[in-house]
């Protein structure tokens, strides 16, 4: 058993060591090659306006992640072909329909970025450029192979003449029209041809010899040479491909949020927010739903106050069932003494009068942080998008307080567990300030908050989020508040997004948290602003389109009666900015 998987780039361990391994394969079965093009494999991925090409790299893995195959894909969009750099196995593992598999997936990739046909080289099988029968012998097993996909050499070019006279087997570039049976047009060829010289062989090939090369390409349609060892005379056009697993956005649900279920009057924090959620997302057959795993109180412990964690867990257990204590009495005047009796000593700890302390709400926020925990772990295991769906939510809980029905900050905690591994940013969607990101990495420059929210002089929780609160200390400038007006639509919003993402693309961010709120929505009891359905589909498409893993923790969205069809429309725009080249549609 194996699996194919797409690698983007080198910043999650688990696809760190998928690219090692393409390079073991790479030093073994081409001892020949240039180290540096070796090495360049993690450049090639992360920067591909400075190499011409938009790298893909593809693995095959065994089910024990061990990689056993690779194949390397350049992507040319404005001129829309695709050209296959390398397809290489470990030594003695080509079988078992490995190479089948990995070329078939190269071809359907290609056919899906909306590519007229797949070029790439192969050494020849003519004894006049091949003069060594046993190399020779391994050139037409490999020619052998691609035909029977129906990929044959262009005939009738100089494209296999030698750059240096009297070098043997130069290759002959080969050309796979992907199963449409569509001619080759002269003018596509050589405008690949010249792409493919130009950029790839920069350092080797001389202008002149580009030149006499591509005007080589007389015919019109270019000529392939005639099948020489398949026997098959057609190939079936690379159809529509099942979701494969690593698109799906992987799903992770407080398994245990209901026990907090409070019942009082207006309290709008309800569990079905969740149910209207999920039963939206079952619409969209984009999701894997995983499992939430427990992780120890250090992670909780790493960004909230010892006293404040000890305190919400002592006082809960306390409370009778059915009853809710709300803070009423709060120590500005003498913040150093607590009160004595438990109850009372919620508004040391709270910033608000509106968020209860009851018998569940430590479990369930308990539970919380696990689930975030477990959306993070996700993405380190190469899933691109994840989504930690909690209540209750968590972006207002800064590091001593809690308020606005939060009690642990999930994408914070969830941030921070991710910091590890590279920059993170995270990036806060909800209509109110996320003022416990802010707070928590107020003096720390490896982690980005930005929020846009309501204006604090009328949006809870009004004493933060100012435009001027810019971070502290080694963390000056890694705090970006975009504070907008009572009135705003879906255009202004998303113009100050698309100024928001442009911060996380500086700041060189390398993994991503969302705060997701939906109570930016038209009529949210919460909120003031008017977005639609639509808006935060666009809205989605733009953060998928960063191209950085991303983990959506959930946050506010009290209007049930639009909240569900508002995540799934944010989620699908989301997974076509991530996996769907421009202009695509969803497939």
């Amino acid at each position: 058993m194996f699996r194919i998987r797409r690698i983007y780039d080198d910043i999650l361990p688990a696809d760190r060591a998928a690219i090692t391994a393409a390079q073991e394969i790479l030093t073994t079965q081409f001892p020949g090659l240039d180290r540096r093009d070796i090495h360049g494999l993690p450049d090639k991925l992360r920067r591909p306006a400075v190499h011409g090409f938009r790298a893909i790299m593809l693995v095959v893995e065994s089910a024990r992640g061990k990689v056993r195959a690779f194949a390397m894909l350049y992507h040319e969009p404005d001129l829309r072909f695709a050209y296959l750099d390398y397809i290489a196995s470990r030594p003695g593992r080509s079988g078992g329909g490995v190479g089948g598999a990995l070329y078939e997936r190269v071809r359907a990739d290609a056919r899906e970025l909306g590519c007229y046909g797949l070029y790439f080289e192969c050494l020849p099988d003519d004894p006049a450029l091949s003069p060594d029968p046993a190399t020779r012998r391994q050139n037409a097993a490999r020619l052998r192979f691609y035909e029977t996909f129906g990929a044959r050499p262009i005939a009738g070019t100089a494209y296999e003449t030698p750059v240096s006279p009297g070098d043997t087997d130069p290759p002959y570039l080969v050309f796979d029209d992907l199963g449409v049976g569509k001619p080759l047009r002269r003018r596509d060829a050589r405008q690949a041809a010249r792409a493919i010289l130009e950029r790839k062989y920069r350092q080797l090939c001389p202008p002149e010899y580009v030149e006499r090369v591509v005007s080589s390409f007389r015919d019109d349609p270019v000529s392939l040479r005639p099948p020489r060892y398949a026997t098959a005379t057609s190939v079936s056009p690379v159809g529509p491909q099942p979701m494969r697993p690593e698109r799906r956005i992987a799903l992770v649900v407080n398994d245990r949020h209901a026990i907090h279920h409070v019942r009082e009057r207006g309290y709008v924090e309800s569990p079905v927010r969740i149910a209207s959620i999920r039963k939206q997302l079952e619409l969209t057959g984009i999701f894997e739903e995983l499992p939430v795993r427990s992780f120890s109180d250090t992670h909780i412990l790493e960004l909230h106050d010892p006293g404040w964690v000890h305190y919400f867990k002592r006082v809960c257990e306390r409370i009778g069932d059915g009853r809710s204590v709300y803070p009423y009495v709060f120590p500005i005047r003498n913040g150093a003494r607590p009160p004595k009796e438990l109850e009372i000593r919620a508004g040391y700890y709270c910033i608000d009068t509106f968020t209860p302390l009851n018998r569940n709400a430590y479990l369930a926020a308990r539970r919380g942080v696990d689930c975030s925990l477990s959306a993070a772990q996700a993405v380190l295991e190469g899933h691109r998008l994840v989504y930690a769906l909690v209540r209750p939510p968590g972006h207002h809980a800064e590091r001593r307080a809690f308020g606005g029905f939060c009690y642990f900050n999930n994408a914070a905690i969830a941030a921070n567990y991710l910091s590890r591994h590279g920059k993170v940013a995270i990036l806060d969607l909800d209509y109110h300030h996320g003022n416990g990101q802010q707070d928590i990495f107020w003096e720390r420059a490896d982690v980005l908050t930005l929020s846009i929210h309501g204006h604090p002089s009328f949006a809870y929780p009004y004493f933060s989020g100012f435009a001027q609160e810019r971070g502290g200390g080694a963390g000056q400038g890694c705090s970006r508040n975009y504070p907008l007006p009572e009135q705003v639509n879906g255009e202004t919003y998303r113009k100050t997004l698309e100024h928001a993402l442009e911060g996380v693309r500086r700041f060189g961010t390398e993994l991503l948290v969302v705060a997701l709120g939906l109570d930016t929505a038209r009529k949210d009891p919460t909120g003031t602003w008017s977005l639609e359905a639509r808006d935060f589909a666009a809205n989605g498409r733009l953060v998928g389109a960063l191209g950085l893993p991303v983990l959506v923790v959930q946050e506010g969205g009290y209007r049930v009666r639009n909240i569900g069809v508002n995540a799934r429309h944010f989620f699908v725009g989301l997974w076509e900015g991530a996996f769907l080249p421009p202009g695509a549609g969803r497939r």
